[in-house]
């Protein structure tokens, strides 16, 4: 597929799953919550109905750990018809601080691709979450002096990238996002005119999946980080 990045800038990059570790941790944090919750129910229903409670307060909580741990000690009330004990929340409440402090681990060749990219291109760091715990990951990542601008949103969707792009004063042709998920960084992204490449994580929270008849293509996908290097 031909795509051209000659007009290219500026190059926004996703942080989790992207440059560093993220949905692995939630994929385990939920198994130790199924764990904890076994005496109700099976694990395969606790994962069902957790999913079900984060859709549900989305709109209250947003993105991020503190939104899931509040998601997680509401449907033990719920899956427990309201018999949970006092120390098991506090295990589950638990769960969601080692998720807070777990140290940073960042993907193979992130490094590597911000130091290269950054003496061409002006590079900003556009993610979605808490703002405190996107923020404090950053800082332990040790990437802050890459990025020119960074960006927490409350959500990727295509008005959000107009207004940002708009506000930070770069033309949508100038402009490539890097990251994992297609319903947040590329799809988006190519229905304003700008440009995508997808990096996928080998695991996927499910509200980001899309379906087949949604993508219309016109992005590269790639393997790794390091093959943007070859496009750019």
């Amino acid at each position: 597929m031909e795509i051209d990045y000659s007009k290219i800038k500026v190059i926004g990059f996703d942080a989790d799953d992207t440059l560093w570790v993220n949905e692995t941790y939630f994929r385990d944090a939920e198994h130790e919550f199924a764990r904890l919750l076994s005496g109700y129910e099976t694990e395969n229903k606790i994962d069902q109905e957790l999913f079900k409670m984060e859709m549900k307060n989305l709109e209250i909580y947003g993105y991020g750990i503190k939104g899931f741990m509040l998601s997680m000690v509401e449907s033990a009330i719920d899956l427990s018809n309201g018999k949970i004990d006092n120390q098991t929340l506090g295990r589950i409440l638990d769960i969601g601080k080692h998720m807070i402090t777990h140290p940073v681990e960042l993907l193979e060749g992130v490094e590597e691709v911000l130091h290269k990219l950054s003496g061409k291109y002006r590079l900003i760091l556009l993610t979605k979450g808490d703002l405190l715990d996107q923020e404090r990951k950053l800082e332990k990542s040790g990437l802050s002096d890459y990025f020119h601008h960074i960006e927490v949103l409350s959500d990727k969707k295509e008005e959000n990238y107009k207004n940002l792009l708009e506000h930070l004063e770069i033309p949508v042709d100038q402009f490539l996002m890097i990251g994992n998920s297609l319903k947040s960084d590329v799809l988006p992204i190519i229905n304003i005119g700008a440009r995508a490449i997808h990096v996928p994580f080998h695991t996927t929270w499910a509200h980001e999946l899309v379906k087949d008849e949604d993508n219309n293509g016109g992005y590269h996908t790639i393997d790794r980080l390091t093959e943007v290097l070859e496009f750019l």
